[in-house]
């Protein structure tokens, strides 16, 4: 049996993944802290002992959704290619297990792009720039010869804008995944190699 801190730890998760999800389906605006409750199944009041706020809640989301975006920088990249094959490899078989995953990329976009979000939430969404952060990468692995020629920002640009659609195609329509419809990593990973 749970004990009690393991319990409130899984409640808190509870809450945090089913307000993700309400937050991508609905929006930051349109979702009711008596919303998140509900589909959580538990009182309001309960759920104020975990967070204060529905903007309390999004902050913390944010908050691991930059976590998450950015932990590809931790990453080694001495052979830039293993690098990216690397990440994919790791973010599919994670999000396979874990489907909020997906939701975390809608998030993240409607984060910075939508109205209504808090400035200070959306200043944490926007200091994340996985575009920006790869442009070295990239740069690095065109020097060796991985990659293709070409504006490295654009690499970038063209690499992340792919997997930020796949993520969302996936959290809209979850029965791809069921199907066995999720890319091969090579696809992606062709968007940038050099094959000459």
């Amino acid at each position: 049996m749970p004990t009690r801190n393991e319990q409130k730890e899984q409640r808190r998760q509870l809450i945090l993944e089913t307000a993700l999800e309400l937050f991508v389906k609905k929006g930051y605006a349109e979702t009711k802290i008596g919303d998140i409750a509900e589909a959580a199944h538990m009182s309001t009041g309960l759920m104020f002992h975990y967070f204060d706020s529905k903007e309390q809640l999004y902050e913390a989301l944010v908050r691991m959704g930059a976590e998450g975006t950015n932990l590809p920088q931790k990453l080694p990249y001495d052979n830039p290619l293993a690098y990216f094959e690397g990440f994919l490899k790791t973010l599919f078989s994670y999000a396979k297990e874990n489907l909020w995953v997906f939701h975390m990329f809608v998030l993240m976009a409607q984060a910075r792009q939508s109205e209504g979000i808090p400035a200070q939430i959306r200043e944490i969404a926007m200091q994340v720039d996985q575009v920006e952060q790869s442009v070295k990468i990239i740069e690095a692995g065109q020097k060796q010869g991985y990659f293709r020629k070409g504006d490295p920002y654009a690499l970038s640009f063209t690499f992340w804008s792919s997997v930020q659609g796949i993520m969302e195609q996936l959290a809209v329509s979850p029965a791809l995944l069921e199907q066995g419809k999720l890319p091969e990593t090579d696809w992606l990973i062709d968007i940038i190699r050099n094959r000459a």
